[in-house]
């Protein structure tokens, strides 16, 4: 009668070890899913940011070949004209 009350004690708590193994077995891969997402959003974000880069740096090369190649400058404060558009007279 000890040796079934026993067992019968061992399988209780194997299948309540059982369940709590399990339930941490799906947090785990909630946890894991919710770092993939997060790796995949800041992929995409690396991704956006290397194309800014990439047309950032478009402007200054043709910047610099307006400079260089067709001698373009910048105009000083005494070249620049102010227009307002629809002032009442």
């Amino acid at each position: 009668m000890r040796w079934a009350a026993f067992l019968s004690g061992v399988a209780l708590i194997s299948a309540i070890l059982v369940v709590v193994v399990r339930h941490q077995n799906r947090l785990e891969f909630l946890q894991v899913r919710a770092e993939e997402d997060l790796r995949d959003e800041l992929n995409d974000e690396w991704s956006r940011l290397q194309l800014e880069k990439a047309t950032w740096a478009r402007h200054n090369l043709v910047e610099e070949a307006a400079r260089n190649e067709l001698g373009m400058v910048t105009p000083g404060p005494a070249d620049i004209v102010v227009i307002q558009l629809g002032a009442a007279q």
